[in-house]
């Protein structure tokens, strides 16, 4: 009775990757070796300066998110990560996290400004965002090796698969909930759709967004272990060497720069997202 109930998804969707393996292998090629090179050229900007030009940068970027003690709290814990000699995994893995948060981002952002505008594109990407976000992320990886082979380029496609849910849905919920008598008084100007888009939904709506910036940020370092286990390197290649060797002090150093970063990237973008946040309530308040 089993056999006579059993639904082939897994066949369907294996013959599907096959076919589109043949029908459009030159295609994942050559976009295995873009993203290759984009996170190269990135990995090379974060390993060749010493390694206090980029604590410093980072120190600068945290004080303008959020003040001295958090620039101070962010150089503290890089030098930890030197000190604990894994500053190259740890500028690998932000290379991977920045570079697919990025591209997640860019996907995101657009569909959850689409998903706002429509309410039928909202019912129809809803489900697809419920997929995305309860499927186990190790299953990406299966059909992002068959098509990009073993690398970071795999870990880099599930990574951003993985994460850009959030950064849809907290797109559209910002641009949703920006007041309607607002709206409607940018049309009243003669303002065009995308004139409003532009200087009323969005800045109104960044707040929303930024708190998606930082859930994508997240959602992609979260996924750094993984990535590690298709060859991406970086701090997950430690954490997988450390599992395999049952080598706890390896498992630990590392564990704890995957800790800093994320520390770091949560508090500035999060920095920045209430400073947006503060600003939209000034703008909201003078109007």
């Amino acid at each position: 009775m089993s056999d006579f109930f059993r639904l082939p998804l897994g066949d369907w969707i294996s013959d599907f990757i096959d076919w589109l393996i043949d029908a459009a292998g030159g295609f994942f090629d050559f976009l295995r070796m873009v993203m290759a090179a984009m996170y190269d050229g990135l990995e090379q900007a974060l390993t060749s300066p010493p390694f206090w030009v980029i604590v410093i940068l980072v120190a600068v970027l945290a004080y303008f998110s959020k003040g001295w003690k958090l620039a101070i709290g962010s150089a503290i814990g890089l030098v930890l990560i030197v000190a604990l000699d894994q500053w190259e995994n740890a500028m690998s893995t932000l290379s991977l996290v920045l570079l697919a948060s990025l591209i997640a981002l860019l996907i995101a952002i657009p569909t959850g400004i689409w998903a706002a505008k429509s309410n039928r594109a909202s019912a129809v990407i809803r489900p697809i965002l419920d997929f995305l976000q309860t499927m186990p992320a190790m299953v990406y990886l299966i059909p992002a090796l068959m098509l990009f082979r073993i690398g970071v380029v795999p870990g880099m496609v599930a990574t951003i698969i993985f994460s850009l849910a959030p950064g849809v849905r907290l797109t559209e919920l910002g641009i949703r909930n920006v007041d309607k008598e607002v709206v409607e008084a940018g049309y009243a100007f003669g303002s065009t759709p995308g004139r409003v888009l532009r200087q009323i939904q969005l800045p109104l709506a960044m707040p929303s967004i930024m708190a998606g910036v930082n859930q994508v940020i997240m959602l992609s370092l979260s996924m750094v272990v993984i990535a590690g286990m298709v060859g991406a390197g970086g701090l997950g290649s430690d954490v997988v060497t450390s599992l395999n060797r049952v080598d706890v002090g390896l498992g630990f150093e590392a564990g704890t720069a995957v800790v800093v970063i994320a520390m770091i990237l949560d508090r500035v973008t999060s920095g920045f997202g209430n400073r947006e946040r503060s600003k939209a309530k000034a703008e909201k308040a003078a109007a």
